[in-house]
């Protein structure tokens, strides 16, 4: 990720402190607290109201029968607010500048400005101590806790977990390279010989030049697809690269130029789309699944997709998702956006949520929103799961479900409904490699007021440079003009300052 303002947080300068909270009671492998001794039948449903997205068609309605099973193994009574992706961050701001917070809500962008500035003024519950009472949430990754946590070293929310490895990373034609006698390629010299022999030599054996090496396409304000290439150059994730103890941006060093150069023979010798600065996301996936490009990106089980759809015509299409490039891959944050508890919640309230968001992490509750209830909405089959009409009806609202009730699983996205047991254990070989070599974006959560205030303009600014370098519309000694201008703008050296300043105050001042 290269846009500062994904990779830094803002935050009000006054940060209010909040005092532990007392140990709650012990839990069991369910998340139930021991003193709920009496029959949970007895007691009368806490009644919780939550704020959240959804990503499916449709969000659930009110009498959906995977929600009221939620209520009965919780014993809570929920009431949702299903928003759209499309305006939520913006229903979100609305709802915290009202002042009428649900009991539970999303925030998409921990780092956003109004999110630190409502935990510096009180709006949230501190869990900083209360999580690890909570045995599926304190299993959660280390970095989804620690990478959330604001300027004063506490929790003010509960990561909305994703696991660390298996992020987006570039995927090959495996038929296409064993037609070619091409091993896969583990460096980017080899990448290069690979989108250079798939363009030349006819892979799809029709006869035609019509197939192109990388579905390439890139943001106004970042590489986009092509960010890995970036990467790999650097061995290093994101926009700063730690270097002998302080945090250089890699705009600045010279393997980003050595990058542009890759790029540009790239596009001049028309092994990456003529069109990459324009094409979208779902047009460069369309062109995988058309069998029109040898390489695209996308996260391990997505790469089940073009696959899926390549084999109704070749069954023995098969797009593999490489390990690393370079010794090279990227390590994700560990989480996508947190749930924040509003500070007017009761304790006992706190602690059911919590309760409830635990149970919402294991291995009964996911079953549940992946695949519903036995005999209800899928039936058994010689071991495969088959859904039934109602399943059908319903389970299209996993989308929205799995975004409350996810649980911690290092293959979670190794595997796609529909895909093959050999291609999923491979994907978990895949994510295994990755994880031995995989790095971690060392901006995140780090804070600095000019990034937030200049780095968007910035970004587009570097970004339309990189893209007019790619063209050919300038030459590569532009660039290293652009980049003495750059170092010498007073707010790129702010920038600069206040992220390693943060930084160190991250690591304790250790280097």
């Amino acid at each position: 990720m290269s846009k500062w303002n994904k990779t830094v947080v803002a935050c009000t300068t006054s940060i209010l402190a909040f005092s532990a909270l007392a140990a709650c009671t012990g839990k069991t492998d369910q998340g139930a607290s021991e003193e709920g001794a009496a029959d949970p039948k007895s007691v009368k449903p806490v009644e919780i109201s939550i704020m959240t997205t959804f990503y499916s068609p449709e969000p659930p309605d009110e009498n959906n029968s995977i929600s009221k099973e939620i209520e009965k193994r919780t014993n809570t009574k929920l009431k949702f607010s299903w928003l759209s992706p499309n305006n939520y961050e913006e229903k979100m701001n609305v709802t915290l500048s009202s002042g009428d917070m649900p009991d539970l809500m999303l925030v998409s962008d921990p780092f956003a400005p109004v999110i630190r500035k409502a935990a510096a003024q009180g709006a949230f519950w501190d869990v900083t101590e209360l999580y690890s009472k909570y045995p599926k949430l304190a299993e959660f990754p280390k970095d989804s806790w620690e990478l959330t946590k604001m300027e004063d070293g506490k929790n003010y929310g509960i990561p909305r977990v994703r696991p660390t490895e298996g992020g987006g990373f570039p995927y090959v034609r495996k038929d296409w390279l064993d037609k070619l006698g091409i091993p896969v390629p583990q460096t980017i010299d080899e990448v290069y010989k690979v989108w250079k022999a798939f363009v030349e030599n006819d892979p799809d054996g029709n006869g035609k030049a019509d197939t192109i090496g990388y579905a390439a396409y890139v943001a106004q304000d970042g590489m986009g697809s092509i960010g890995w290439v970036e990467s790999a150059f650097n061995g290093t994730n994101g926009s700063w690269k730690l270097v002998n103890g302080k945090l250089v941006n890699i705009n600045i060093l010279p393997e980003t130029k050595d990058s542009l150069i890759f790029l540009n023979k790239a596009y001049m010798e028309k092994l990456i789309p003529e069109d990459f600065a324009i094409l979208k996301a779902t047009q460069a996936k369309d062109m995988m699944k058309a069998s029109k490009s040898g390489m695209g990106s996308d996260t391990p089980e997505a790469a089940w997709e073009p696959t899926q759809e390549l084999r109704k015509t070749n069954p023995k299409a098969d797009v593999l998702p490489l390990a690393s490039i370079n010794g090279f891959t990227n390590k994700d944050t560990g989480f996508n956006g947190m749930y924040v508890i509003n500070k007017k919640v009761p304790e006992a309230k706190l602690k059911k949520i919590m309760e409830m968001l635990d149970y919402g992490a294991t291995d009964e509750a996911w079953d549940l929103v992946s695949f519903g209830l036995k005999d209800t909405h899928y039936t058994e089959k010689d071991g495969n799961k088959v859904f039934t009409e109602l399943g059908q009806k319903e389970l299209v609202t996993q989308g929205a479900f799995k975004q409350l009730l996810y649980k911690n699983d290092k293959y979670q996205r190794a595997f796609r409904n529909g895909m093959p047991n050999d291609y999923l254990e491979r994907n978990k070989k895949v994510i295994d490699e990755r994880a031995k070599v995989s790095q971690s974006n060392l901006s995140v959560g780090l804070y600095s007021e000019t990034a937030l205030t200049v780095g968007p303009e910035i970004n587009k600014k570097i970004q339309d440079m990189k893209t007019k370098i790619i063209y050919g519309k300038e030459p590569i000694t532009a660039w290293d003009e652009f980049v003495k201008k750059l170092q010498m703008e007073a707010d790129f050296q702010k920038m600069t300052k206040e992220l390693n300043d943060s930084y160190q105050k991250r690591v304790g001042g250790k280097k």
